[in-house]
């Protein structure tokens, strides 16, 4: 439970000040907390109500944002990405606090529409899951990477912890401290992507890759809803590629022509001859469209994989596909230039702040 503390130096300056997890949170006054609900290597998240909307959120303390630069500028990609991103199944940042401090300020706290659980939980749990349940998952998670691609990004993070649910099993996608713009012609060569969601393009280090990396990412949890853990479970890199081959058969010498590596290439010629594994033996239970869309989007040659918007449009989903409900985003940003920010991260921060507290810039403007 959140429990009401004094402020460590006197004067609450607009904010209440809550020990959760034996950890300090300096919240706007406007906002109650109710318990801590979840902790990673970001921070902590709580449940939380805002009294003036009496709308519930979760609100999420990033710790010493500065102390680390990747970190750092993984909060800077999600606050910029957000501010512009509208979409149902995109989550959405509502807020950020203001600092009392402007300049020397640690700790970030952002406030998000609040889910009940993740895909993970969900998995992993006895609950049944029937064929509608899988499909409409799938269904919402392929309409929110859409909007993202129609705006030239690339999650490249995507996982079952990545996709929040509600118990009316509305889903969203969140955590975009990977996303990316899909520039054509530029080097991506970063770590992305959790390893087991990770596509074959990323395991063998080719500089380019696009959106297509997102939609194996789906299938990788698409086959996870469908059997319950997941597919490619690999302990390494190589392990990875190992597993992916066993399950989609030996390549042709056509499916390996778009590894520009010719160490990686040599790799995958020199694994054991495989005819694969039938995904629908894999899955015996799975609805045999379930499976079909599955086989296209795993696909070992990323030029050949399913995209996106061919998704949508497979038998598989045409229960659930209103053409005229996927409009296309509006995002005019250009989120490269992050790669190259200058050192003053904390005056960017509070740039993105401001977006949130027109009061803010009025009372500066004032003066």
């Amino acid at each position: 439970m959140a429990i009401m503390v004094d402020p460590p130096n006197g004067g609450n300056q607009g904010k209440y000040y809550y020990s959760m997890w034996q950890t300090l949170f300096e919240i706007d006054t406007k906002y109650v907390p109710i318990k801590p609900i979840g902790r990673g290597a970001y921070g902590i998240v709580c449940s939380s109500i805002n009294r003036e909307t009496n709308e519930k959120v979760a609100i999420k303390k990033i710790h010493n944002v500065h102390d680390n630069r990747v970190d750092a500028l993984r909060t800077l990609r999600e606050l910029k990405l957000l501010r512009h991103l509208r979409h149902e199944n995109v989550i959405a940042l509502k807020d950020i606090m203001m600092p009392v401090h402007r300049r020397s300020f640690k700790d970030v706290y952002l406030v998000y529409e609040l889910m009940d659980t993740d895909l993970h939980q969900i998995i992993k749990s006895p609950q049944g899951l029937s064929n509608d349940h899988c499909q409409y998952f799938l269904f919402q998670l392929l309409r929110g990477l859409k909007y993202l691609h129609s705006a030239e990004i690339l999650h490249r993070d995507l996982k079952p912890g990545n996709l929040l649910v509600n118990a009316n099993c509305d889903l969203k996608i969140c955590d975009f401290g990977l996303a990316r713009t899909n520039s054509k012609g530029q080097f991506m060569t970063e770590y992305v992507v959790t390893r087991w969601y990770r596509a074959p393009e990323l395991l063998l280090c080719c500089d380019n890759y696009g959106t297509s990396i997102d939609v194996w990412s789906v299938g990788c949890i698409f086959a996870e809803l469908l059997g319950r853990k997941p597919i490619f479970p690999g302990t390494e890199c190589l392990n990875q590629l190992k597993l992916i081959v066993n399950v989609l058969g030996t390549m042709s010498e056509s499916d390996l022509e778009f590894i520009d590596n010719p160490k990686a290439r040599r790799y995958i010629k020199s694994l054991p001859y495989t005819p694969g594994v039938p995904l629908a033996s894999m899955y015996p239970h799975a609805h045999p469209l379930a499976i079909d869309l599955l086989q296209k989007m795993l696909i070992f040659d990323p030029t050949k994989r399913i995209s996106v918007t061919e998704a949508l449009e497979h038998p598989y989903m045409s229960p659930l596909l209103d053409p005229s409900a996927n409009p296309p985003a509006q995002v005019p940003i250009d989120l490269d230039i992050l790669e190259n920010i200058s050192a003053d991260m904390i005056r960017e921060m509070w740039h993105e702040m401001l977006h949130y507290h027109p009061e803010v810039v009025a009372a500066m403007s004032a003066r």
